[in-house]
């Protein structure tokens, strides 16, 4: 079934109270607003060289692909009054670095495959792009529980990691803030797991996901994203502050037989 974001007249405000939506102080004004920021708006402050257009038929006249385009004119299509485009937009303005790796492979690969056909490398670097999740982790033990999908392990039982660093997430994909907009929704996530040393910090993990998509080390096939509950993060969702939601909540699914993850991405260089 299609995901149908509430309209901004119906929006309730707690979901902008809480996590994810809450990390987004810079955008706040604009997720809360009566009405959706024009692609100007968009384009003001942002000193990248893309540029946010509005998606119109005669935009679209020019036949190209909406990777292509941003690839060869710079050109981000987005639809007014649209709830996933314009988190698509917010997520281009943190996450250029990331984005534009995402862009220049999807570029490579349809330069293969053609604009009909997708291969698996499509596949994950769509996924992730609409669905991911960076989450960077200092310790190996919290990596153990989340690959055995012990979610009681890596959400209760280990909350206070969640609170002190050692284990933190990143959303990324712009769908998933979308579908944020309801309360009590029952989200997960792609997630790419960064195995960092203290003294690295989220920039440098995430510009060392840029480095591996645009190396072709990451995202060539969508069995390489981890399952991430999101819902199940303290403070992500409004049950999960009692144990008995991560018994019950049908979005702890438990692991596949013979479901293997790879190594996570190593991150040990600090940077300012």
């Amino acid at each position: 079934m299609r995901f149908v974001a509430p309209s901004r007249a119906a929006l309730d405000p707690e979901v902008l109270r809480r996590p994810p939506l809450a990390a987004w102080s810079e955008a706040a004004e604009w997720i809360a607003a009566t009405q959706f920021p024009s692609v100007a708006e968009l384009n003001r402050g942002w000193e990248q060289d893309w540029r946010f257009v509005e998606q119109t038929p005669q935009l679209l006249a020019d036949g190209l692909h909406y990777e292509t385009r941003i690839h060869a004119r710079a050109e981000i299509a987005t639809r007014a009054d649209n709830w996933h485009d314009f988190f698509n937009a917010l997520i281009w303005r943190r996450h250029a670095v990331v984005k534009a790796a995402l862009n220049r492979r999807q570029v490579a690969e349809i330069a293969v495959m053609g604009d009909k056909q997708r291969s698996r490398a499509q596949c994950a670097l769509t996924h992730f792009d609409e669905g991911g999740v960076v989450v960077v982790l200092r310790e190996r033990e919290l990596l153990a529980r989340w690959d055995a999908h012990d979610w009681r392990g890596l959400f209760w039982d280990a909350r206070d990691a969640w609170h002190d660093g050692r284990i933190r997430a990143e959303v990324f994909g712009h769908a998933l803030l979308e579908m944020a907009l309801v309360p009590d929704k029952l989200i997960t996530g792609k997630a790419v797991a960064v195995l960092a040393e203290d003294d690295a910090t989220l920039r440098a993990a995430l510009d060392a996901v840029a480095a591996a998509i645009d190396a072709g080390q990451l995202l060539n096939d969508p069995q390489e994203l981890r399952a991430l509950p999101i819902s199940g993060i303290p403070g992500w969702h409004p049950a999960n502050d009692a144990s008995a939601f991560y018994d019950a909540a049908e979005c702890f699914r438990p692991l596949r037989t013979g479901r293997v993850y790879p190594p996570p991405l190593r991150v040990a260089i600090s940077s300012p």
